[in-house]
């Protein structure tokens, strides 16, 4: 340990974050090893050039921002029995895997825990990751097959998302056999002198890093390498809180194969031209989600000759991405958004300090900004009602919340 720490200690002298060990002494054995562990991880270089970015406003660059072309799942014709053919014996061979990103815990709906073990108010009292299941299983029955589920947890949910999952008898699936669990990556947090900061627990203050993270973290915790000694060549990607994701679409992987992309995308068609959403687009040429803060009046205003909106296909976070492309998206970090957040922390002389306003910068990456990593991708307009239904937000919001995601689910499932 003191060879461990007198090289740390030079580490963070190099780097000027001597703070992070000022706490150090009034830590247990187990924790004193476990902060060292975390500062020799730490990409000191990455952070510095994080804090950087925070000092300098982002500049929008002169994109050339175009339309994307789309498929209607449903005005396909005949086209829609030859792409889910494809789709259907891929599946039938076991091509196909399943991501959940649930990394996220239910505070913002008052519920103490990981999001996924919410209940929405069903009569059944499912959580949602009980309704994801079911939507799963029952797909697996209907294709006679295997769909591996992996599930992306976050360091501080995951003890408690594996519990949950044991507690249920892992809702028919089998631990490390048809059902795996990751962790999400995290990145410190750091103040507005770009110091690391120190958690209430007296370690580094980490944050995840973003649903764009997925893909490093598919690598990094060798699940891609697990998927493929399953034969999975197809992974469906979306996040926990969308009660009516459609994991197992045979039309969506059919397109994918047929037209050569290693990404196809799902879509809802904007509820109106300047709903808040992100919306698929090319950027330079290239796929890409286009914030609507990047939008002007007249773009989403804009309509084509059918009297659609140019940029109205929302982004729904229900991607299908082929492994190689996983592989090739996770090999180098995507670049970082800058958040600016309240965040409680520990000062030198360990006091707990808990700010009424943003002290502390956390970064994020996006996972549709590695869109632009490849050449084409196929986006699929779905409707709302049968595959959209977010839990993001407590009732009081009256949008994305508990009530609406139950009665678009009750209507779907044609529960009474």
């Amino acid at each position: 340990m003191d060879k461990k720490i007198e090289e740390v200690k030079a580490i963070l002298k190099k780097y000027g974050q001597e703070q992070l060990l000022s706490n150090y002494d009034r830590l247990d054995e187990n924790k004193k090893k476990q902060l060292l562990d975390q500062i020799m991880n730490i990409n000191f270089d990455l952070v510095n050039s994080l804090y950087e970015k925070t000092k300098h406003e982002i500049k929008q660059g002169k994109d050339e921002i175009t339309p994307i072309e789309y498929l209607d799942k449903y005005k396909l014709n005949e086209k829609y029995k030859y792409y889910e053919n494809i789709g259907k014996k891929a599946i039938k061979e076991g091509k196909l895997a399943a991501v959940t990103m649930a990394g996220g815990q239910g505070t913002r709906l008052g519920h103490d825990g990981p999001k996924g073990t919410y209940d929405i108010g069903l009569e059944s009292h499912k959580s949602l990751f009980e309704l994801l299941a079911d939507s799963l299983k029952e797909e697996e029955k209907k294709y006679g097959v295997i769909i591996p589920w992996f599930i992306m947890t976050s360091r501080e949910n995951n003890k408690q998302t594996v519990e949950f999952f044991e507690k249920h008898k892992f809702f028919g699936f089998q631990k490390d056999k048809n059902i795996f669990f990751f962790i999400q990556g995290e990145l410190p947090m750091i103040d507005t002198e770009g110091k690391i900061l120190i958690g209430e627990d007296g370690l580094v203050k980490l944050a995840a890093d973003g649903h764009g993270g997925i893909y490093e973290s598919l690598v990094k915790s060798k699940m891609t390498e697990k998927m493929r000694q399953l034969g999975v060549e197809w992974v469906f990607i979306a996040g926990v809180d969308n009660c009516l994701a459609k994991m197992v679409d045979p039309v969506l992987m059919g397109i994918a194969i047929d037209k050569g992309v290693t990404v196809a995308c799902k879509s809802v068609v904007k509820a109106s031209p300047k709903e808040k959403v992100g919306v698929f687009c090319k950027r330079n040429g290239r796929p890409n989600v286009i914030e609507y803060t990047e939008i002007t009046d007249e773009m989403a205003e804009a309509r084509d000759e059918n009297g659609e909106l140019l940029y109205g296909e929302s982004h729904i976070l229900c991607n299908l991405f082929s492994v190689e492309a996983i592989e090739r998206m996770g090999a180098n970090p995507l670049p970082y958004h800058i958040a600016y957040k309240k965040a409680k922390y520990l000062d030198k002389d360990g006091n707990l300090v808990e700010p009424e306003s943003p002290n502390a910068y956390k970064f994020e990456a996006f996972l549709f900004d590695a869109f632009g990593e490849v050449d084409d991708m196929a986006v699929l307009r779905v409707k709302r009602e049968e595959e959209f239904a977010p839990v993001k937000n407590a009732d009081s919001a009256g949008v994305d919340c508990p009530r609406t995601a139950r009665e678009l689910y009750k209507k779907f499932h044609k529960i009474d």
